[in-house]
């Protein structure tokens, strides 16, 4: 009895392998939607579009990019865990997957059980800039202004969740002051008013501030990397500037339903590290400030720990600055 049932236990395991290798082996048949959890034209959709299209033609499928944005990304994310687990329907998405664990005390999903991974994407260095005609000339004095104003001087973000307000909650308690934060509903209107003076600070991604930066009409005074970037080359970084310790990259992954087949998430992953070895995709990344994942990291193992990893390191954070979203 032992043996029949340790044979049947056996032919059921090879039976659900073969068919996730039979499944793999056709995939894909038809274009596939990837998720986007937030407002087109900001600096998550400029990385989505650029890597599905460059992944897209690996596939030899289209990939769709669909923008489903609110609730710090976290509309986007629900979306795709109540998907069908066949490979064609995927989220990318940036940090906010791993602190909306601890934002929202009541996500209609879980984060760590409700998804499978495809591989790292890249992390985008953030900057910390303002309305141009700031007077102060460097960090330090932009953070003594800061302090001696703190309930006038404003900090804008694209809502709650939104890299923006990861970044300019981790500013605050840096300084240890906290500002006059004002949400925006997106990347796109928070930045309009940052132009217009409306708000005095924003702390947001290369992939939205460089050429900002470049061309004059916003002030920047620090980037948050390790070094400094060589297409913002007279930025320096935050820890140079004197804010020691003050390191934030908004890192980027790419998810499937829990229950997609292994064999079609590495299927996503083989195309995720074609389309990041793409010169154009390299190319203008390197323009937004950033560089794309190693191939070490575009795995699903290697997605997979980082999540787990930053859901423990921003935990006590967000639980320490008493702000959630719920």
């Amino acid at each position: 009895m032992k043996l029949f049932k340790a044979l049947a236990c056996a032919t059921a395991f090879a039976a659900v392998a073969f068919s996730s290798v039979a499944q793999a082996a056709g995939y894909p048949e038809r274009s596939i939607t990837m998720i986007v959890p937030f407002s087109a034209g900001g600096p998550t959709d400029t990385v989505a579009r650029l890597v599905a299209e460059s992944m897209s033609k690996d596939l030899g499928q289209q990939i769709i990019i669909e923008n489903v944005g609110g609730a710090g990304g976290t509309l986007g994310a629900g979306r795709v865990a109540k998907a069908d687990a066949d490979g064609y329907t995927l989220l990318l998405h940036h940090i906010g997957m791993a602190t909306s664990a601890t934002l929202y005390r009541k996500l209609p999903y879980d984060t760590l059980k409700d998804f499978e991974y495809v591989g790292l994407v890249t992390d985008v260095p953030m900057t910390i800039v303002t309305r141009k005609d700031m007077a102060a000339s460097d960090l330090k004095g932009l953070i003594e202004f800061a302090k001696a104003n703190k309930d006038k001087v404003t900090v804008a973000n694209a809502g709650i969740g939104a890299a923006s307000h990861l970044c300019g909650m981790m500013f605050m308690s840096a300084i240890q002051t906290p500002l006059v934060t004002v949400p925006y509903k997106g990347t796109g209107p928070a930045m309009t008013d940052l132009l217009g003076g409306q708000v005095d600070i924003m702390c947001d991604q290369t992939t939205n501030t460089t050429k900002q930066i470049q061309g004059g009409t916003i002030k920047a005074y620090a980037v948050t990397s390790p070094k400094r970037l060589d297409v913002l080359k007279d930025v320096p970084t935050a820890v140079e500037a004197g804010l020691a310790g003050f390191e934030v990259g908004i890192w980027h992954g790419v998810y499937t339903p829990k229950g997609t087949p292994a064999a079609v998430n590495e299927r996503l992953s083989k195309a995720l590290k074609v389309a990041l070895k793409d010169p154009n995709v390299a190319a203008r990344f390197a323009e937004l400030g950033t560089v794309p994942s190693s191939e070490a990291d575009a795995t699903p193992a290697a997605l997979k720990a980082k999540l787990e990893s930053e859901i423990a390191r921003w935990q006590p954070v967000i639980k320490a600055a008493g702000q959630y979203a719920d």
